[in-house]
């Protein structure tokens, strides 16, 4: 499972020119499954997202949790993360969990994420052609993979 966590003023998904999501400052994640994944894989991932310290404190120091200061979540599905640029010049996504695998994980992996964070976490939807738009605070960006624990 891999994510890019991005830090947000503000963040929204729209679909067919309806918002589905909007947040003020919080965390936009972008989350990609692969077939291997399992609950392991979303349980250290919630873990360790919900207590990164990415958020500025008084002293302006990145102490603080997205629990900390009570922010927001939207969690995009994002099968693209897994792309490989190896061979050619279109992307293979043959490592991308099929949407019967990831689907199943994806919900789940949002259902922990809000038991864990305990703040509003909203979603995009999946399979959907979604516009998402956000103002990254900082800016700061974090590549997190379940199997790159180490």
């Amino acid at each position: 499972m891999r994510t890019v966590i991005q830090r947000v003023s503000q963040a929204s998904v729209t679909i067919n020119g309806i918002e589905k999501a909007r947040i003020g400052q919080g965390l936009l994640i972008l989350l990609g499954i692969e077939a291997e994944d399992t609950e392991v894989d979303i349980d250290w991932l919630c873990k360790k997202i919900v207590a990164l310290r990415i958020f500025s404190d008084e002293a302006g120091l990145m102490n603080l949790s997205v629990q900390d200061i009570k922010g927001e979540i939207i969690v995009v599905s994002q099968f693209t993360l897994f792309a490989s640029t190896k061979k050619g010049n279109r992307p293979s996504f043959i490592r991308s969990a099929r949407p019967e695998t990831a689907i199943p994980l994806y919900e789940k992996f949002v259902e922990i994420l809000r038991q864990e964070s305990s703040q509003s976490v909203q979603t995009g939807e999946f399979g959907a052609d979604m516009k998402v738009s956000l103002l990254n605070d900082g800016p700061v960006t974090i590549l997190m993979d379940s199997k790159n624990k180490q």
